[in-house]
């Protein structure tokens, strides 16, 4: 197994980097979509990234287009619609696929952790959300209707900031 912090990744600006770029931080991995119910939850995964930013926290989005075709968009219309409607600051990337078989390698491993009930699998939906911790491990989920400022996630994410 490749460990996570050596799995490619490029920006929505296009530039090639890796989750080696934020080793050492707890990172909150998002699929996110613009034209889903569950948009609004920028605005929270945003509220988490600026909280906790300074505590070695970062939220990480990964738009993703394979569920109803809700984020249709080039990377310059994503980023153009998240910074103008949402303010997002945190890092975002280049549209990937979270299930099937053009699956990205960094959710091949994400779709191995379990959510609180003990299932592991294929994403849902858009906004599932994954926690890594500051030492590069998987080891929490959870599911697209858990805000991003629910109580257990937010529990989950102080119990494990670096800082």
């Amino acid at each position: 197994m490749t460990h996570l912090y050596d799995t490619r990744l490029r920006t929505l600006d296009g530039e090639d980097t890796s989750l080696d770029a934020f080793r050492g931080d707890l990172l909150l991995v998002v699929n996110v979509a613009s034209r889903c119910g569950l948009t609004p939850q920028y605005a929270g995964l945003e509220r988490l990234h600026e909280r906790y930013a300074e505590r070695g926290f970062r939220v990480l989005g990964f738009p993703c287009n394979q569920f109803a075709g809700q984020e249709p968009g080039s990377s310059e219309e994503i980023r153009t619609f998240c910074s103008t409607t949402y303010g997002v600051t945190f890092p975002m990337f280049e549209r990937i696929e979270v299930n099937g078989p053009g699956r990205h390698p960094l959710y091949e491993e994400l779709a191995g952790v379990a959510d609180a009930s003990g299932e592991a699998g294929d994403v849902q939906w858009n906004f599932e959300k994954f926690l890594i911790s500051p030492e590069g491990e998987p080891f929490a989920r959870f599911r697209p209707r858990t805000e991003p400022e629910d109580s257990e996630l937010v529990a989950a994410i102080e119990a494990r900031l670096p800082r």
